[in-house]
C-alpha cells in the first residue's frame, strides 16, 4: 500500500530512489488483470512501491493516487480504454504533478485521444520493460523522454523480454472474479494467465495487428507454470489462457499443457485458437481434451465466405463446420465467437447464422452478447485499407475511439440495436441462453415483416448444457 510518508521515497533501490506507482485497470473481462500483475513484478523488483487497482473489483484509493508519482492505465481492450479515458480528468484534479502514462494493446491505437487528455507516455506491445525504464527515470529525478510525440516505433516495442512471474499481491481475490459454470451446476474459481502475446496472422479487423504486425512472443513455460502455481494456491480450479491464439506456437503450447496436467491433473482450462489452426492441428484436439481443456474459444466472425475473405480470417464456412464436427468427435466444446453486424451483413445472412448455429447444436455454446456485436473500426485498423469501408465511415470519434459507420440498410442497424436490447434485458433478468436465443430468433424473423422466415422455432429442447464463464464479454 502506498503511504503518505515521504521518507519512503528515499528508500534505496538499485536505480536511485523509490517511485510511488499506481497501476490502474478499468475492466478486463471479469478476470484478475495479468496486465497489472506482470508489470508490478518488474517494478517491485526494481524497488519501486506499487499499488494495483482493478476498478472492476476495487474502489479508487484517493490517498494513494494523491501520493503517486506515476499513474499508469492498462488498456487491453476497447471497453477498458473508453472507461480509462473518462478517468483522466478527475485523477488529474486529484494529482496534478504525477506523470501519467498508458500501456497495453490500445495505448498506441488511442494515443491521440489520450495525449489530448494529458497522458505523457505510451507503451504498446511488450510494455513491461518500457514501464520499468520510465519508473527508473523518475527515480533518478530525470525528466523522461516524451513518448507522446515520438514515432510509432518508439511507442510499440516488440523486443523479446525475459518475463518475471506476475506479482498478484494486492489484487482482489480470485473468488471475486468471473467463475466457471459446469453443466452439473458446479461453480469453479478461475485464474488467468498468458503463455504468448501478439499473433502470426493479419486479420483485418483485429486490434492486435496494427501493434504486432504478424509478430508473436512466447512467455517462458517456467514463468507460466509458476504463475498458475500461485493461482492454484490462491484457490484457482480452472485456468483461462488469454493468448490471442494458443496454437501460434504449437511447439511451445503442447509441452506446456502436458507439464501443467502432470503437475495438476485435476485442473481444467480453456484456450483461444483460430479455426485455421484447429483444422491444421486437429490431431492435437485429443491432447487438449486429455490434459483438461473444457472448451476452445474461436473467433469465427462470419459464415459468409465473402466477408471472411474481406476480413482475411484464413478459414471458410466449410472449415468452421468441419472443425465443429472434429471438436465434437474429440469431446471438446467449441465456443465460437462472431462479428454478426458489419457493413456487409444482410438480414438474410444474420438469419443464416442463427439457422446454422441451431443446425449444428451450437446455440448454447455462443454467449448471447456475441449475436449483437457490431464491427469496431479503431485508429490504425487494416479495415481502412478497404475502399468500401472508407466510403462508409465518418470522421474519427475521439470519445468513442472509433470511426463511426451506418449500414446502407437501416433495418440491419435496427436489428442490431434490438438484439443488444434483448441481450441486456436477458442479462438483467438472468435468463438462460436458450431463452435469449429464441427471442433473438423471433426478432430476426420479424425484421423484414417475415418475408424470409427461418424455420418456425429453434430446436432448443434437446440442447445440452455446456461449460462457460459467467462474464462473457469480448470487446
Amino acid at each position: 500500500m502506498i503511504t503518505e510518508n515521504d521518507s519512503q521515497r528515499r528508500t534505496a533501490s538499485y536505480t536511485g530512489f523509490v517511485v510511488k506507482i499506481v497501476l490502474i485497470s478499468t475492466y478486463e473481462l471479469g478476470r484478475q488483470p495479468f496486465g497489472l500483475a506482470s508489470p508490478a513484478a518488474w517494478l517491485r523488483k526494481r524497488g519501486h512501491e506499487v499499488l494495483c487497482l482493478d476498478l472492476s473489483r476495487q474502489a479508487l484509493d484517493e490517498a494513494a493516487l494523491r501520493a503517486a508519482e506515476l499513474i499508469a492505465f492498462y488498456l487491453p481492450m476497447h471497453t477498458a480504454t473508453r472507461l480509462a479515458l473518462q478517468l483522466i480528468e478527475p485523477l488529474r484534479r486529484l494529482n496534478s504533478t504525477a506523470h501519467f502514462c498508458a500501456y497495453g494493446l490500445y495505448a498506441p491505437l488511442s494515443r491521440k485521444s489520450f495525449q489530448e487528455s494529458g497522458i505523457e507516455s505510451f507503451f504498446g506491445g511488450e510494455f513491461e520493460e518500457g514501464l520499468a525504464q520510465l519508473a527508473d527515470s523518475l527515480a533518478k529525478l530525470e525528466k523522461p523522454a516524451s513518448r507522446a510525440t515520438n514515432g510509432h516505433e518508439k511507442i510499440v516495442s516488440l523486443a523479446r523480454q525475459t518475463f518475471e512471474v506476475p506479482d498478484r499481491s494486492g489484487l482482489a481475490p480470485l473468488r471475486q472474479y468471473a467463475h466457471l459454470i459446469l453443466p452439473t451446476g458446479e461453480h469453479r474459481t478461475v485464474g488467468y494467465t498468458e503463455a504468448s502475446r501478439g499473433c502470426k496472422h493479419l486479420c483485418r479487423h483485429c486490434p492486435i495487428v496494427p501493434v504486432y504486425n504478424g509478430v508473436f512472443r512466447i512467455v517462458d513455460s517456467r514463468v507460466v507454470l509458476a504463475d498458475i502455481r500461485q493461482q492454484v494456491a490462491a484457490g484457482a480450479q480452472h485456468i483461462t489462457f488469454g493468448d490471442p491464439d494458443f496454437f501460434n506456437g504449437i511447439g511451445h503450447a503442447i509441452p506446456l499443457l502436458e507439464g501443467l496436467h502432470e503437475e495438476f491433473p485435476q485442473l481444467t482450462y480453456d484456450v483461444t485458437i483460430k479455426i485455421e489452426h484447429l483444422k491444421q492441428h486437429e490431431k492435437y484436439l485429443t491432447t487438449l481434451r486429455d490434459t483438461g481443456c473444457l472448451f476452445v474459444t474461436s473467433a469465427v466472425e462470419s459464415l459468409d465466405d465473402e466477408v471472411l475473405r474481406k476480413l482475411e480470417k484464413g478459414h471458410t464456412r466449410e472449415d468452421f463446420i468441419h472443425v465443429t464436427e472434429k471438436c465434437r468427435d474429440a469431446g471438446l466444446t467449441l465456443q465460437p465467437t462472431f462479428l454478426p453486424f458489419t457493413p456487409w451483413t444482410t438480414l438474410e445472412s444474420f438469419r443464416d447464422l442463427l439457422q446454422v448455429l441451431d443446425d449444428l447444436d451450437l446455440s448454447n455454446s455462443v454467449p448471447p452478447i456475441q449475436l449483437g456485436i457490431r464491427l469496431l473500426i479503431p485508429e490504425g485498423s487494416r479495415l481502412l485499407e478497404l475502399q468500401d469501408i472508407r466510403r462508409k465511415i465518418g470522421p474519427f470519434d475521439e470519445s468513442a475511439l472509433v470511426y463511426p459507420w451506418r449500414h446502407s440498410d437501416p433495418r440491419v442497424d435496427e436489428l442490431c440495436e434490438e438484439v443488444q436490447r434483448i441481450v441486456a434485458a436477458s442479462e438483467k433478468l438472468k435468463q438462460g441462453r436458450a431463452v435469449t436465443f429464441e427471442r433473438i430468433w423471433q426478432t430476426a424473423n420479424a425484421a423484414d415483416g417475415g418475408q424470409s422466415l427461418l424455420s418456425q422455432l429453434p430446436h432448443l429442447a434437446s440442447r445440452a448444457a455446456v461449460p462457460y464463464l459467467n462474464e462473457p464479454w469480448y470487446c
